[in-house]
C-alpha cells in the first residue's frame, strides 16, 4: 500500500512538471477514461500560471526541458517512447526523437571514487593520465585517459556510471510499472499495445546500460560477428580495466560522421560511407540478429583508414531467427513485388491471427509496396515503409512486437545518417544484396543443409534424453493413478493458508480499485496536455 502511494506521488510530480511545460502524451482523438479527464481539469490552474512563459518555446524544446528536469530516467523514457509512435502518436514521437541525452557532468572527485571502488587501489595505479569528462549523458559520462603497458602508452576512453543512478532508475521504473498496470486494468483498448510489456523492454534496456560489463560484452560479440566485414568496426575492450560501473575502451581518434567538410578534406568518399553505414546495419540485423540500436551521427566516427567506427553500445537490439526471416522476406518480397509472400510470412511468423485472410493482407502490402516502384531514390524511405507496415497492426489485430519496433526506430536513424552522406542513395538497391545473401544462405541449398544438420542434432538430443523422460513420465502416471484411487487431499495447513490468501485477495482487490482510481488521476497530467 505504501509503495502504491509513493508511485502515485512520483507520477503526480511528473504530471505537474509536464503540465507546466504544456506537454501532451496522448494522441489527439484517443478516448480517455473519465478519471483522467477529471484530473486534467484539476491541472488547468497550473497551466494557466506557467503557460504564458512557455508558449514562446517550440514544443520539442519544452519536452526536452521538462524531461531533463525530471531526471535521467525520464530522459530515457522519452527516448524510448520516441520509438513507439503506435502508443503516443507520430507527432509526439517526432518531437521526442530530437531529445538529446545530455546532462551536466558530475565532479572529478566522484569519477576518481568510482574508478578506485570499481578497480581497486588508486586511480593512478590504472591510468597514467586521466582527463576531465568529454561527454556526459543521463546514465554515464566519458573521460579520456592514458594507460601504459608493454606496448607503450595508448589513449583510452573511460566510461563511468553516474553516482546512485541505479537507485533512481529503480524507483522511477516502479512507478512506470504501476501506471502501466492501471492503464491495462482500466482502459481495455490499450491492452493491445501491451503497456506493461513496453515497460519491460525499457527495464531490460536500462539494466543492460547500467552494467558496463554487459556493454563491453556487446562490443566484443559484435567484433566477432564482423571480423570479416570491410569498412565497419568497433573499439577494442580493455577488460583489465572494466567492471560493472567502469568500462575502458580503445580511444577512437576519428572524424564525426556528421562533419562532412572534414571528411571531404581528409579524402573520404561520402557516398561510399553512406552505403557502408546502411549495409552494415542491415547485415547486423539480418545476418547476425544483433544490431546497434542507437547508430545516430553522434555515435559514428570515421578513422584514418576510412572505416566507420561505432561507439556507445548501451542500447542493442536482437532478432530471433523468425524475426530475421520476417525482415529479409519482407524486403525481398517488396523489392520483387511478391506481395503474397510478404503477407504469408506475417501469418507464418504468427504476427497476424489466422482468422484474417492472407489475400486481404497481401492487398494491404500491395498498397504499401506499389507506390515505391517508379519513384526516384530520394523519394524512397525504407523506414517509412516499415512504419506503414506497423500502421496496419490495429487493422489486422497484430500485437505489438517490441523487437521490431526497436528495429524500425534504428532504421529511421541509420537511414537518416546514410541519406545525409548521400541524398541520392537508393535504399532498395542498397538493401537488395544483403537480403538476397540472407535468402540464399538461409532458404537456399546452404540453408537447407544447415537445417538438416540442426534437425539431426535435435533428434539426437531427444533420443539421448528419452530414458530419463520415460522415467519421469512413469512417475507422473503412478501419482495420477494414486490420486484417482484415493482422491486429492489437502492437509490442514494448506487449507488454512488458502483461506488466508482468499481473504487477502478480496481485501487487496478492493484496495486496488481505489489505488487504481487515484493513480489514474495522478498520471493524467503525464498523459494529457497540449
Amino acid at each position: 500500500m505504501a509503495g502504491a502511494l509513493m508511485n502515485v506521488l512520483r507520477l503526480a510530480r511528473a504530471g505537474v512538471v509536464l503540465a507546466q511545460y504544456g506537454v501532451r502524451f496522448v494522441p489527439p482523438g484517443m478516448k480517455v477514461p473519465a478519471p483522467l479527464l477529471i484530473a486534467r481539469a484539476l491541472t488547468v490552474p497550473i497551466r494557466a500560471v506557467t503557460w504564458p512563459f512557455r508558449a514562446r518555446q517550440p514544443k520539442s524544446a519544452r519536452i526536452t526541458e521538462a524531461l531533463a528536469s525530471l531526471g535521467p530516467s525520464y530522459i530515457k523514457l522519452g527516448q524510448f517512447l520516441a520509438t513507439r509512435a503506435d502508443v503516443i502518436g507520430p507527432e509526439l514521437a517526432s518531437d521526442l526523437s530530437q531529445l538529446q541525452d545530455k546532462l551536466p557532468p558530475f565532479p572529478m572527485r566522484e569519477s576518481r571514487r568510482a574508478v578506485e571502488e570499481a578497480l581497486g587501489g588508486r586511480l593512478e595505479d590504472h591510468f597514467s593520465t586521466f582527463g576531465p569528462p568529454v561527454a556526459a549523458a543521463s546514465i554515464a559520462q566519458v573521460h579520456k585517459a592514458t594507460v601504459a603497458d608493454a606496448a607503450g602508452p595508448r589513449d583510452v576512453a573511460v566510461k563511468i556510471l553516474r553516482p546512485s543512478v541505479e537507485r533512481r532508475f529503480k524507483a522511477d521504473l516502479d512507478s512506470y510499472y504501476f501506471a502501466a498496470r492501471q492503464i491495462e486494468r482500466f482502459h481495455p483498448p490499450s491492452r493491445r499495445l501491451r503497456p506493461v510489456a513496453v515497460v519491460d523492454t525499457l527495464k531490460r534496456t536500462t539494466e543492460l546500460e547500467m552494467d558496463l560489463r554487459l556493454e563491453a560484452a556487446a562490443i566484443s560479440e559484435m567484433a566477432e560477428n564482423i571480423t570479416d566485414d570491410k569498412g565497419f568496426r568497433v573499439p577494442s575492450v580493455d577488460w583489465k580495466r572494466t567492471s560493472k560501473r567502469v568500462m575502458t575502451l580503445e580511444w577512437i581518434d576519428g572524424i564525426p560522421i556528421a562533419d562532412h567538410a572534414r571528411l571531404k578534406a581528409a579524402g573520404h568518399d561520402l557516398k561510399s560511407l553512406g552505403l557502408i553505414t546502411l549495409r552494415s546495419f542491415l547485415r547486423h540485423a539480418m545476418r547476425d540478429g544483433f544490431f546497434h540500436a542507437d547508430m545516430h551521427q553522434g555515435n559514428l566516427l570515421v578513422d584514418k583508414s576510412g572505416d566507420v567506427v561505432a561507439v556507445d553500445f548501451g542500447i542493442m537490439g536482437r532478432l530471433g531467427a523468425m524475426e530475421r526471416r520476417f525482415l529479409a522476406e519482407i524486403l525481398h518480397g517488396l523489392i520483387t513485388r511478391d506481395y503474397r509472400r510478404v503477407a504469408a510470412i506475417h501469418f507464418e511468423a504468427g504476427y497476424v491471427p489466422q482468422h484474417h485472410s492472407v489475400e486481404v493482407f497481401a492487398q494491404a502490402m500491395r498498397a504499401i509496396g506499389e507506390p515505391i516502384h517508379g519513384r526516384t531514390a530520394e523519394e524512397i524511405s525504407m523506414a517509412d515503409l516499415l512504419g506503414q507496415l506497423f500502421a496496419y497492426t490495429e487493422v489486422f489485430d497484430m500485437e505489438t512486437r517490441p523487437e521490431l519496433i526497436l528495429l524500425q526506430k534504428s532504421m529511421v536513424i541509420v537511414e537518416g545518417v546514410a541519406r545525409s552522406l548521400d541524398p541520392g542513395l537508393n535504399m532498395w538497391t542498397a538493401a537488395e544484396p544483403v537480403a538476397r545473401d540472407w535468402m540464399q544462405s538461409n532458404l537456399g541449398v546452404i540453408g537447407q543443409i544447415k537445417d538438416v544438420g540442426e534437425g539431426a542434432s535435435t533428434l539426437g538430443k531427444v533420443l539421448a534424453d528419452a530414458p530419463q523422460f520415460m522415467l519421469r513420465a512413469q512417475g507422473t502416471l503412478n501419482s495420477l493413478d494414486q490420486m484417482t484411487r484415493d482422491g486429492l487431499r489437502l492437509d490442514e495447513t494448506t487449507i488454512r493458508r488458502l483461506a488466508r490468501e482468499e481473504a487477502r485477495a478480496s481485501w487487496s482487490g478492493r484496495a486496488a480499485l481505489w489505488i487504481g482510481a487515484l493513480s489514474l488521476a495522478a498520471i493524467a497530467a503525464l498523459h494529457l496536455w497540449g
